[in-house]
């Protein structure tokens, strides 16, 4: 099955990079940007893979949940037959053997009266094989819903496998990353450290992360606040480099209450706790100093 090779792969990584570890390798350099690249696409790729399977899961539930369907109806249809055999049958003992509609077209002429018996059981055989029909059609969906239901079990299983590897190479993406280089680390509150801490592990690396600026009026001079740099040089950060700058202001705001943000600048806008909503800023003159190439975030 092709989705399984991404699996593979990714499973081979991962005994691989064990076995090293237990004989006494030395660990992977942090920056060891190689390693990243090739673990992010196995992370992709399982990506890819559970999406998939994902939907062949959705359709599989929709599939039984119509054969379900069909199989209430058709037997429905079969109770409905039944019913009209019972009642044929009832009608044909109690008048000795005849339907009275029979009867009636006979007008009692016996000659007419046998074929109105050989109609009748004709009809009765006919409601008989409506029945065997309709018996052996619900067996039939019977074993498509038992079939459906397997599948989704099976698929369930596909995914929760899918699963569990992707987060095995999201750790292994977490612990072997190149760190980012620092500017500034002294002076820091534990606060800050720890957001910055867990902001350059959660979405790290970054080009550069600056936190304390002695002589800074505003928070850098107070060890309070780090910017996270998406390009270096004054430059406009790449697309992909912006995009990851929204996921970095997106997380900052989510854990903000947890972590004790007071605000974020990012693309001349500020995000402030205590009046929350971006807002946009003046223009200060700059790619840099509007913050469209970092985030700045500062905490209480």
């Amino acid at each position: 099955m092709g989705l399984l090779v991404p699996v593979a792969i990714a499973g081979t990584l991962v005994l691989s990079m064990g076995t090293s570890a237990s004989a006494g390798a030395p660990a992977a350099a942090p920056g060891d940007a190689d390693k990243v690249t090739r673990l992010t696409r196995q992370i992709k790729a399982l990506e890819a893979a559970s999406g998939g399977r994902l939907e062949q899961l959705r359709d599989a539930r929709l599939d039984a949940g119509t054969s379900l369907r069909q199989v209430q109806s058709l037997g429905a249809d079969l109770e409905r037959a039944r019913s009209e055999v019972a009642t044929l049958a009832a009608s044909q003992y109690i008048n000795n053997g005849m339907d009275p509609s029979v009867q009636v077209l006979g007008g009692g002429d016996p000659r007419q009266m046998l074929d109105g018996a050989t109609i009748a059981a004709q009809l009765s055989e006919q409601r008989a094989a409506r029945v065997r029909q309709i018996e052996t059609l619900r067996a039939q969906q019977e074993r498509t819903r038992r079939e459906a239901e397997t599948k989704i079990k099976k698929l369930e299983a596909d995914v929760r496998e899918i699963a569990g590897q992707k987060e095995r190479v999201r750790a292994l993406l977490k612990k072997f990353k190149p760190e980012s280089p620092m500017v500034g680390s002294g002076g820091m509150t534990p606060r800050m450290v720890a957001v910055r801490n867990e902001i350059e592990s959660e979405l790290g690396p970054f080009l550069t992360i600056g936190c304390t600026r002695p002589g800074d009026p505003q928070d850098h001079g107070t060890g309070r606040a780090c910017d996270f740099m998406e390009s270096t040089g004054g430059k406009m950060p790449s697309a992909d480099r912006v995009a990851h700058g929204d996921q970095v202001a997106a997380y900052a705001i989510k854990h903000a209450g947890r972590l004790g943000i007071k605000y974020i600048i990012w693309r001349q806008r500020i995000y402030d706790m205590r009046n929350p909503g971006w807002r946009a800023m003046s223009d200060r003159g700059s790619i840099t100093q509007n913050h469209f190439d970092h985030n700045h975030i500062s905490v209480f």
